[in-house]
């Protein structure tokens, strides 16, 4: 068995910083985005008022979660004009950067996940219930069928992602409970089963993104060693093999896949700089067929 530990190559190769730059670019994002919520109730600085459901930044910029605001429109609810233009701020905004990145970069519950996944390879940790992958779009269509039924939104009040930030913000409480649950399932029972496999927050803004043209691409996958660390650190493992091994196949080396969280650990991990982010239409399907064509068109 190989024990070798991930990353290790790249960072012989490019360095500890280089090897885990967009790691250290997430956290200081996240980090930074639960401060500013903090700064107004803790400090009396209030930059930003609100929630991850809806905020308004320096008494201007207002930013409201679409998937919340769905939910409000399903239950029969029409928000205020404000937070209309926050969701759709918000819509755009992921649409352009991938939807999923509000996974990898904002979600204050992504900060437990990976934790416990951490700690689940340090502590070896085997074996895993199978939830499939599409069960968390099931999820999300119950949570919407809620609202509509309740007049609610319903699935706000233990979504772990909400109950973490306002227990954040307003004491943990309850939020402990389901935060800990969370960590528990990842560490114990399914590696990465909440984000990778249940979450409809994931599955909503899967969707919203599914045609971003913010991408991670397998540009130079020639160079590919078969390593596996890329596999290894992606909480969504079975978006990268398409783009990676498509060479010779039609599939070019971009990664199309919506539930790709363009987190960049792939990146970071490779010693090769076999990825790198770019965009969608940047996508031959097949370069090394196109210059065997052309050799053999010259030698004709």
């Amino acid at each position: 068995m190989n024990n070798k530990r991930i990353g290790a190559e790249a960072v012989a190769a490019k360095g500890w910083l280089a090897a885990h730059r967009w790691l250290l670019a997430r956290r200081a994002s996240q980090l930074s985005l639960l401060a500013l919520f903090l700064l107004g109730p803790l400090a009396g600085l209030w930059i930003v008022k609100g929630n991850l459901a809806y905020s308004l930044t320096l008494e201007t910029l207002p930013l409201s979660d679409p998937y919340v605001v769905l939910q409000a429109l399903v239950a029969g609810h029409v928000p205020a004009r404000l937070g209309l233009i926050g969701a759709l701020i918000v819509t755009v905004f992921y649409f352009l950067v991938g939807g999923r990145a509000y996974c990898a970069w904002v979600c204050p519950v992504n900060l437990v996940t990976d934790f416990a996944g951490w700690l689940r390879l340090r502590l070896g940790i085997k074996g895993s219930a199978h939830v499939s992958r599409s069960s968390r779009y099931a999820i999300l269509a119950m949570t919407l069928l809620l609202a509509g039924l309740s007049g609610t939104i319903a699935w706000e009040l233990v979504n772990p992602v909400s109950m973490l930030h306002r227990g954040l913000l307003f004491g943990l409480g309850a939020a402990s409970a389901v935060v800990l649950a969370v960590f528990a399932f990842d560490l114990f029972v399914m590696s990465r089963g909440w984000c990778g496999h249940l979450c409809p927050v994931g599955a909503f803004y899967s969707v919203l993104g599914k045609w971003s043209p913010l991408r991670i691409s397998a540009s130079k996958r020639a160079a590919c060693n078969d390593c596996m660390d890329c596999f290894e650190v992606c909480p969504e493992p079975q978006v990268i093999r398409p783009a990676l091994k498509g060479a010779g196949k039609g599939i070019g080396p971009v990664i199309l896949a919506a539930n790709c969280t363009n987190c960049g650990r792939c990146i970071d991990v490779c010693s090769k700089d076999v990825f790198t982010f770019d965009l969608r239409y940047k996508n031959p399907p097949d370069n090394g067929a196109q210059i065997t064509r052309h050799a053999a068109t010259r030698g004709n």
